[in-house]
C-alpha cells in the first residue's frame, strides 16, 4: 500500500458539551474509532494504487486478487451510504453487508485486521436513532486544532477537517487524493518545486495537507462565521482586544462546530464549542461582541449582552459604542 500519506493516526479530536470525549491514544486519535478510520483510509487507498493494506493476508485465508475484489465493492458500497459508518459497530456492520456472500472466515478476518467488532458482539441497533443535534443545524463538523493565523477578527475563522472523518471521506475529489500522496512521494524524493505545485491544486481545490504530530493529514478547509454576534473590526475601539480574546479561546484546540447554513461570502454560519464551552456566550458575557440581532433573535444572547452592558465591560464602557455594522455600511459608502 505505501506508506506516501497515512490517515490511520489523524486527529478525531471530538470535543462535546459534556467535556473530554474519552481515552486517546498517542498520537491523539480517539482509540474507539482508530478502525472507522483506518478503514475509510485504506478503501480510498485502493482507489488509488490498486492496492490493500499490507498485512491483511495474515488475518484472511483468500488471495490478494480476492482481497482487491472486496475492495471494490467496499468503495462502491461506501460511496454510496448516506451517510458513512461513524462508530466501530456501524463500520463492522457495514463490512458484513457489503461481503455477506463471502467466507465467514474472510469476513472476520478483515474486522478483526482493523479491530472492528466481530459479528457476535454486535448488538441490535435501535429502531430510530436519536439525534442530539439541536433543530436546524445542517451539519457538525469536528475540527483539526486550529492555527492561530486561522483567526482574523473577532467573530471569524477558518478551520480544517480531517479526511479520514466519515462525513468528508467518502467525499474527497479522486484528483485531491491523487495530488496528496503524489505531493508527499515528491516530498520524500526532495523534489520540492513538484510538491509545491502539487500542494497548489490540493489548496485551489479547498484542501490543504496538514503536518501534525509528524502526521501528514490531508485535511478539507472550512471558514467559519459565529452565528448570532457581530464583533467589532479589527480597526475598531475593542477590535483587538475581541479578536485576542477569541484566540485565547481556540488556538491549538479542537472544535466542535454545528452549521446552520451559509452566508453570502460562502462561510459556514455556526455555533462553536471548545471544551464544553460556548465561545458566543464568552465573547457576549466579556463584552466582546454584539448580539447580532438582525440575523439571530435567540434570548440568551440578547441576555448575555445585557448582563454585560450592565457591568459596563469590555466595549460597553463606552456610554455609545458604534455598531459594526453601521461601521462597514458607513465604509462601504465611503462616509
Amino acid at each position: 500500500m505505501g506508506n506516501a500519506l497515512r490517515f490511520l493516526f489523524s486527529y478525531c479530536c471530538k470535543p462535546t458539551t459534556g467535556g473530554d470525549a474519552g481515552s486517546h491514544g498517542p498520537q491523539g486519535v480517539s482509540t474507539a474509532n482508530v478502525g472507522v478510520s483506518a478503514l475509510a483510509h485504506d478503501i480510498f487507498q485502493f482507489e488509488i494504487t490498486s492496492q490493500v493494506p499490507e498485512g491483511l493476508s495474515k488475518h484472511v485465508v483468500s488471495s490478494k486478487k480476492a482481497q482487491a475484489n472486496w475492495y471494490r465493492k467496499l468503495l462502491e458500497a461506501w460511496r454510496e451510504a448516506k451517510p458513512p459508518p461513524k462508530t466501530p459497530e456501524e463500520a463492522s456492520r457495514f463490512v458484513i453487508q457489503t461481503l455477506k456472500r463471502h467466507q465467514k472466515a474472510d469476513v472476520e478476518g478483515l474486522l478483526a485486521f482493523y479491530g472492528l467488532p466481530l459479528p457476535h458482539a454486535l448488538v441490535q441497533p435501535p429502531a430510530s436513532a436519536p439525534t442530539s443535534l439541536p433543530e436546524g443545524v445542517k451539519f457538525e463538523l469536528q475540527t483539526l486544532p486550529v492555527d492561530v493565523k486561522a483567526i482574523p477578527d473577532g467573530d471569524t475563522l477558518t478551520v480544517y477537517v480531517s479526511t479520514s472523518d466519515p462525513r468528508e471521506s467518502s467525499n474527497v475529489p479522486r484528483d485531491v487524493q491523487l495530488a496528496a500522496v503524489q505531493r508527499s512521494e515528491a516530498r520524500a524524493e526532495k523534489n520540492y518545486t513538484k510538491a509545491d505545485a502539487l500542494h497548489k491544486k490540493i489548496t485551489d481545490a479547498g484542501y490543504r495537507v496538514l503536518n501534525l504530530q509528524n502526521q501528514e493529514i490531508l485535511a478539507r478547509k472550512y471558514r467559519v462565521r459565529l452565528r448570532g454576534i457581530d464583533a467589532p473590526e479589527s480597526s475598531m475601539p475593542y477590535g483587538k482586544e475581541a479578536k485576542e480574546e477569541l484566540i485565547k479561546l481556540v488556538q491549538g484546540k479542537c472544535l466542535r462546530v454545528l452549521v446552520y447554513g451559509e452566508d453570502r461570502y460562502g462561510r459556514c454560519v455556526g455555533d462553536i464549542y471548545c471544551n464544553g464551552k460556548f465561545v458566543q456566550e464568552i465573547m457576549l458575557k466579556k463584552g466582546l461582541a454584539w448580539h447580532y440581532s438582525a440575523y439571530d433573535q435567540r434570548i440568551e444572547l440578547a441576555t448575555w449582552e445585557k448582563e454585560a452592558r450592565a457591568k459596563r465591560i469590555g466595549l460597553w464602557a463606552s456610554s455609545n459604542p458604534e455598531k459594526p455594522w453601521e461601521w462597514r455600511k458607513d465604509k462601504r459608502e465611503g462616509r
